[in-house]
């Protein structure tokens, strides 16, 4: 059983419990097969948390409630058949029609499209197996790594209980008690955190997907979108001078790109990494917070997608888009990425909150295939209800029936069944890709992220509390020594007390800085 060295409670510290007065044992790590290893659903906390935040807003959407769509098409340009089956990649020169929804991630659905924040990017394939929704972000990470803390992040985004505005010393507060955050953290305040337009940036799948081939061999893989207009972005001047004429200008650019047949494009990109490699990787592959480096994994392209149809109602298609990353098909598998098995979950379950149980017999969310379930009854239903076709199986009719050649090959599972810290994992190191990602930049991109980040700590004339700064500047200076420094003249800090505090450990940390 692996060591627990659990830190004494914080004085007046209130006792977490569920819902039934039970005590939470750990709110920080889901229940795992391993250090690696899948979650199970056995972790009741995980399921009633997830599940009483997934309800907590009606009816808009909790997230990404700010958005644009448009239709496409999706065409492949490289052979990827030797590591998948799935007919969306089948041969060179393929089509498939797409719809994609672009969001800001914090904002209501009337908030500005040009607020500094990471950007959603959410891509439907209609194929002939069906649906297969590559749901992801602007960015190759996110800021945990671990789905039970996805409530706490938002509700540290989202407005104050209190007074109703967005509250920087609560964003700060989060962010900052998760090391794993400094990677998102930095992207967030560099100068891409406020893409020029939704065709001006990258997207990507971010978390680790597996592919199975014809052979049922599996290759685990990541998607980047790259965009073909080039990378334009905004700094906080200029989004303000953008403001002053509309809060939707993302909206605007979009829809008149493609009605003026200016269509935007991005090319489609994998890495790949055999099971092999994964086993020997020296870090977990499939930590969402962490990137795989292009030089050990480089990127293959793949195809070419189209966005050339707006909407024709936007409420019908894109208000009611619902995409869900458990919508995958034969050839795309799932990883051990927890926080992917989170959103396997959530996304479902709020969508059927927040549309309904029959979600999927809206337009724009149908397969474009047929579909053979016997899932019946319940709100909204708007089809035959598959007439009087028995809805059991096993039966005597022969309907229904499985297709176990479809089944992915077994992965292996390690471990003990236990709620995992990464950080008690001497590989486990959240510092030194932002330090890798901080070196890269230019000088004038340096400086942007030191005055970007010394700007969104003071707010609605709220101003992000000294200890708080101190704790992420703390960070800066582990992922790397002049980032740290810079920030913390910037914000007017003792430089030596940020060194004092690097060296201590992540509890150590967190008490002084209370």
């Amino acid at each position: 059983m692996p060591k627990t060295n659990a830190p004494a409670p914080f004085p007046k510290e209130k006792l977490l419990t569920r819902d039934n007065g039970a005590p939470v044992a750990d709110n920080t790590n889901t229940l795992t097969a391993g250090e690696r290893g899948p979650m199970l659903l056995a972790d009741i906390w995980f399921l009633e948390k997830l599940a009483h935040f997934d309800r907590e807003v009606i009816p808009e959407r909790r997230m990404h409630a700010k958005g644009s769509g448009a239709f496409g098409t999706f065409t492949v340009t490289q052979d990827l058949t030797q590591y998948t089956k799935a007919a969306v990649f089948a041969q060179i020169g393929q089509q498939t029609e797409t719809f994609v929804r672009f969001s800001t991630v914090a904002g209501e659905r009337g908030a500005s499209d040009v607020d500094r924040d990471i950007r959603g990017f959410a891509v439907r394939f209609y194929t002939q197996q069906g649906n297969w929704d590559l749901v992801g972000n602007n960015t190759p990470v996110f800021f945990l790594r671990d789905p039970l803390r996805f409530p706490d992040l938002n509700h540290a985004i989202k407005r104050d209980p209190k007074t109703n505005l967005n509250n920087p010393q609560a964003r700060w507060d989060f962010w900052s008690s998760l090391p794993e955050a400094l990677h998102q953290v930095t992207i967030t305040m560099s100068d891409r955190g406020i893409p020029a337009t939704y065709r001006h940036m990258h997207g990507f799948g971010s978390h680790t997907f597996a592919l199975f081939n014809a052979q049922n061999e599996r290759t685990w893989c990541k998607f980047h979108w790259k965009t073909q207009q080039g990378i334009q972005n905004l700094s906080d001047r200029a989004a303000m001078q953008v403001n002053e004429l509309t809060r939707d200008s993302h909206q605007l650019d979009l829809f008149h790109a493609i009605e003026t047949e200016a269509y935007p494009r991005w090319t489609l990109c994998v890495q790949l990494m055999s099971e092999e490699q994964a086993m020997a990787h020296g870090e977990n592959p499939f930590d969402v917070t962490k990137v795989w480096r292009h030089k050990d994994f480089p990127l293959h392209e793949v195809g070419v997608l189209e966005l050339n149809r707006n909407p024709e109602n936007y409420f019908a298609q894109v208000e009611q888009a619902a995409f869900n990353p458990a919508n995958i098909v034969p050839g795309i598998g799932f990883s051990p990425d927890k926080l992917l098995q989170g959103r396997l979950f959530s996304y479902g379950d709020t969508q059927r909150h927040r549309l309904g149980i029959n979600a999927d017999q809206i337009p724009v969310n149908q397969p474009h295939c047929p579909v053979h379930d016997y899932h019946r009854d319940g709100k909204g239903r708007t089809n035959g209800n598959f007439g009087a076709t028995v809805s059991f199986q096993p039966n005597g009719a022969n309907e229904w029936a499985q297709q176990l050649e479809e089944q992915e090959p077994p992965l292996a599972l390690f471990g003990d069944a236990y709620h995992y810290e990464p950080k008690d994992n001497d590989t486990d190191d959240c510092f030194y890709q932002p330090g890798l990602l901080y070196k890269l930049m230019t000088e004038e991109q340096k400086q942007a992220l030191i005055d970007n980040t010394n700007a969104n700590m003071c707010q609605n004339n709220i101003s992000v509390s000294q200890n708080v700064r101190l704790r992420h500047a703390a960070h800066c200076y582990l992922a790397d020594p002049d980032y740290g420094t810079r920030l913390a003249d910037c914000m007017g800090l003792d430089v030596q007390k940020v060194i004092a505090l690097s060296q201590l450990s992540h509890a150590e940390l967190m008490r002084e800085t209370m």
